[in-house]
């Protein structure tokens, strides 16, 4: 008689009732007990395991087997289920023996909440994980800490059990196998063999990084429900500060860069790669080589792999860090991965974003490659530009021609509802703005929202076509399905074949970019100043 799934819940929740009612001592239990949750791990490591194994190895031969545990063997190709299928009587037997820890923690009164919800789910998830007939336990584990093979199994460890039915007796921890002769020679091999996947080698690549601690929890690796949603801080995330401390360690301690996206886009496949370095971290003069290192691996990696294009993204927020790229290219001039800071479609999307009509603009905010560039392309159009800082309209009065520049004026009286805004804009000059002023940021990073009887649009991105396929996740504070311009500027490099480098002072055609991706399907976003202001 097999025992499993509803069966086996209503058997175990029946005897977990009936102890917490008669056992003393198992009631009223404190929520957190250090020495119990101790106690808990050592028993199993000692006791539970040591009766398990030879209990295993019992029920292989040939009376037993035959008569009960051949049922559990019936599954050589093993699925999670399979972990819970058993005869009534292993079931009971097993069941007394997890048991153990817990009544005697019980008797010892050091039992709590956590070293039983704790045990009970570690049960569970390490029995699912041996027969997922998957391997999904990452060979950098092993390499950090090569004694976790001894108190750690795989699911290809298990799967040798159930093919070769006489080795790997073990329960979760395989140091049993090794003292007693019983670990199969090939467990090693198989392991090594099963992690070894083919690579997918990406035809474009987007670079970014973290943007606060909390931002991982919005990547795909993370929670899939943040994932599916624009980056917005919750309270509740502020709650798992332990969580997000540990994380913080751990990209630290990797220190590389690490995959946190795949797509596919008609011919090309496309990956989003992650720098370990949160925004903050690029205003430190501390930590500029270091992040220059991790850019310039990620492109020699990119090299390796026959990459088309890599797109620097979120990366070039600080020009000053790596001139936009430029640095790469003057010390790798043979590359063949064409390097893109993306500024280009940047700004078209940024004059695309304009309403139709408008005679005059502000602009504010750090003077970068983008913002240099849409002033000039407004100027030459006779669109009047304002600048609200003297210092800034000297600055770019000077890289105007005589006839543009006649365009570019310091605001003194009347301020245009348009702004064109990027990082450094003040709560003051917000306040400046007229209501129903329209706030069109031209930098990676969008101002924050201060005004309620304005309205603000989005960082340039575009709406993505339908056959990009797997966009499962929100870019940043973008919209689903919103990709930034940075990071669509690599895509339309790769599929136009236009065999060139956009970083440092280089600049690509405004209007080539813009109609490229108009054809392949990207859409601007648009601007509603008939809904409600945020």
């Amino acid at each position: 008689m097999s025992i499993c799934r509803d069966d086996q819940i209503i058997f175990s929740g029946s005897l977990f009732y009936l102890g917490s009612m008669y056992l003393k001592g198992a009631d009223n239990l404190p929520i957190w007990r250090t020495d119990g949750v101790v106690i808990t791990i050592l028993l199993h490591a000692s006791l539970v395991e040591f009766i398990y194994y030879w209990l295993h190895r019992a029920l292989h031969h040939h009376f037993l087997y035959s008569r009960y545990h051949s049922h559990h063997h019936s599954s050589i190709v093993t699925e999670p289920i399979t972990s819970v299928t058993h005869p009534f009587a292993e079931h009971i037997a097993y069941f007394a023996l997890f048991a153990t820890p817990i009544i005697i923690t019980i008797r010892l009164g050091t039992i709590s909440i956590a070293s039983i919800a704790g045990y009970i789910t570690f049960i569970d998830v390490m029995n699912n994980l041996g027969h997922c007939n998957f391997e999904l336990i990452p060979n950098w584990l092993f390499s950090i800490f090569p004694p976790l093979k001894y108190l750690m199994y795989t699911p290809s460890f298990h799967s040798l059990h159930h093919t070769q039915f006489r080795t790997n007796y073990s329960l979760f921890m395989p140091f049993y196998d090794y003292i007693y002769g019983t670990m199969d020679s090939s467990t090693d091999s198989l392991y090594e063999k099963s992690v070894q996947r083919k690579e997918e080698l990406p035809d474009v690549i987007y670079l970014t990084h973290l943007t606060t601690p909390e931002s991982i929890y919005h990547l795909r690796l993370g929670f899939a429900a943040l994932a599916s949603k624009p980056h917005n801080s919750t309270w509740y995330l502020r709650l798992m500060w332990p969580v997000t401390l540990w994380s913080m360690m751990v990209t630290w301690i990797y220190g590389r860069t690490f995959t946190v996206e795949r797509n596919v886009f008609k011919r090309l496949k496309l990956q989003t790669w992650a720098i370990p370095k949160y925004k903050i971290q690029y205003c430190l003069q501390w930590q500029r080589e270091s992040i220059n290192n991790l850019i310039e691996e990620a492109i020699l990696e990119a090299e390796v792999k026959g990459t088309k294009v890599l797109s620097l993204g979120l990366l070039n927020q600080e020009e000053e860090l790596n001139r936009n790229g430029e640095i790469y290219i003057r010390k790798y001039p043979s590359l063949k991965v064409k390097l893109i800071d993306g500024s280009s479609l940047a700004v078209a999307v940024v004059l695309n974003s304009i309403p139709k009509g408008t005679d005059g603009v502000v602009l504010r905010g750090k003077l970068s490659k983008v913002a240099y560039a849409i002033a000039h392309a407004l100027c030459q159009e006779g669109i009047k530009v304002n600048m609200l800082q003297e210092e800034e309209y000297k600055n770019l009065k000077t890289r105007l021609s005589n006839e543009a520049g006649n365009n570019l004026v310091l605001c003194k009286g009347n301020v245009p509802k348009t702004w064109l805004v990027g990082d450094g804009l003040s709560e003051n000059e917000q306040m400046k703005a007229s209501k129903g002023a329209l706030f069109i940021p031209f930098s990676q990073f969008p101002p924050k929202k201060l005004r309620k009887d304005c309205f603000y649009h989005n960082t340039p991105a575009v709406l993505t076509p339908k056959n990009l396929e797997n966009v499962d996740s929100c870019e940043n504070w973008l919209p689903r399905r919103v990709m930034s311009a940075w990071r669509v500027a690599g895509i339309l490099h790769a599929l136009e074949d236009w065999n060139v480098n956009e970083c440092g002072n280089m600049m690509f055609s405004i209007d080539k970019i813009w109609q490229a991706s108009l054809k392949h399907g990207f859409r601007p976003l648009p601007i509603s100043t008939e809904s409600k202001p945020y």
